[in-house]
């Protein structure tokens, strides 16, 4: 079965910087499951699933802009020390910060005795990436799984 809008796929990936030694790798763990065509994983990597099948192993470039976007200058923002909760921060220690948006990873720039200065571009914003891809399976989407925007059961989503 091909890799197309509304299938599950699960797969294993390795991810580095063009060029450079892994950043991360799923090989030790369960293969991440996504639901494909729903936004599930950044968009170059999306489009690069498709057409593929179970046992496909491949590996693929994506530039910045299909994947966490392009660095932007000036996206930096001045917040309380106290919402970090007592957390020992030091400049360019990567966070999570909960916002009214959810939380959000940031980069920490300069720390005052107030307040802190923080870099609101996602860590792997600007950067091009390459992806070793293996497919490991590909199945229809369950009617719940197409409504819900993601997979539910194995590798997915339980509520």
């Amino acid at each position: 079965m091909k890799i197309e809008k509304d299938r599950v796929v699960q797969f294993h990936y390795t991810v580095s910087e063009q060029g450079q030694e892994p950043l991360e790798t799923s090989k030790e763990r369960d293969p991440l499951a996504i639901l494909a065509g729903h936004g599930n994983i950044i968009p170059g990597l999306d489009k690069a699933l498709e057409g593929h099948v179970a046992g496909d192993s491949f590996g693929v470039d994506v530039p910045a802009a299909e994947a966490y976007g392009e660095r932007r200058d000036g996206l930096t923002q001045r917040v309380p020390k106290k919402h970090f909760n007592e957390q020992k921060l030091a400049p360019g220690m990567q966070v999570v910060l909960n916002t009214n948006f959810g939380p959000r990873a940031v980069t920490i720039q300069k720390v005052g005795m107030s307040v802190v200065d923080v870099d609101l571009n996602h860590p792997m914003a600007g950067k091009d990436l390459h992806f070793d891809i293996e497919i490991v399976d590909v199945r229809e989407a369950s009617k719940e799984e197409i409504e819900h925007g993601h997979v539910h059961g194995d590798g997915g989503h339980a509520h």
